[in-house]
């Protein structure tokens, strides 16, 4: 069963009753909510009791935690999973760690993910990405081989504009992380940055082609390892910065919400 789940970001001018509408008549079957440490927990309410209205699942996802200090990183990432755990989630996104952590700290804050899932029984999911322990696919690797239970949400964009290729001389780290993805991002980003300003475009095509064939092999293989579970995607093009907007103009390049929808009804016609 595959699901899109729409992305909050860059719709945070919408209120929560017109977004989650909006979300619907596009043909999404849920949302994936960036959720901040110090979001009020009446936006949470708001949320999920918008979405259970009209029938679309969260799936929570966790950026914000970013103190250079450990012990405080750990606390507040802590925080962050009691604050969403009242709220039912299909799946769990999360940005951990710091790419400038140690092995064994960034350890830590994967098993206090682990054990949120074991207590709750919501998958958690480590999102690739910049800046996290996950930056880049020679180190995602090294986490993969020595903790097997380490699962991905694969954003692998992020990959792609850390290693400023296309990954082809990396196959046996990116086949390892296609096994153990569970959740996907699909933005397309390209070397030298996370995200194409449009993959609609002849000029991208490329581009978008390196991204669908990685997507292939991870859907695949859930499709035959498990087919009776959700495979969840998001297709996740950013808002500013990620957007670029022209200059003087504040306008953005193209518009994100249709970037968004072209790349569900892509994929979801690709692999239906």
């Amino acid at each position: 069963m595959l699901r899109f789940f729409c992305p909050r970001w860059g719709s945070s001018d919408l209120n929560w009753k017109d977004f989650v509408q909006k979300v619907k008549n596009a043909g999404y079957d849920g949302i994936e909510f960036g959720i901040h440490n110090d979001a009020p927990v009446s936006d949470l309410d708001d949320a999920w009791n918008n979405a259970e209205k009209i029938g679309l699942p969260i799936i929570p996802q966790h950026h914000s935690t970013r103190d250079p200090d450990i012990i405080r990183h750990a606390d507040e990432y802590s925080g962050w999973f009691e604050k969403i755990r009242p709220y039912p989630a299909l799946k769990i996104n999360t940005q951990t760690g710091r790419d400038f952590f140690t092995f064994e700290q960034n350890k830590l804050l994967i098993d206090i993910a682990g054990e949120y899932a074991k207590s709750t029984g919501v998958p958690v999911f480590h999102e690739t990405h910049r800046g996290k322990f996950s930056f880049a696919a020679h180190i995602t690797y090294q986490y993969l081989q020595k903790i097997p239970d380490l699962h991905l949400s694969l954003d692998i964009s992020h990959w792609v504009n850390v290693a400023e290729t296309y990954l082809d001389d990396q196959p046996e780290a990116v086949a390892l992380a296609i096994e153990r993805t569970g959740h996907i991002h699909s933005r397309v980003g390209y070397p030298e940055g996370p995200q194409v300003p449009d993959p609609r475009v002849p000029e991208w095509k490329g581009a978008l082609d390196a991204h669908i064939q990685w997507w292939d092999r991870i859907v695949d293989r859930l499709k035959k390892q498990s087919p009776d579970e959700i495979i969840t995607i998001t297709p996740e093009f950013g808002a500013y910065p990620y957007m670029v907007h022209l200059p003087h103009t504040n306008k953005p390049i193209t518009d994100q919400w249709a970037v968004n929808v072209f790349m569900m009804d892509l994929l979801r016609e690709r692999y239906s």
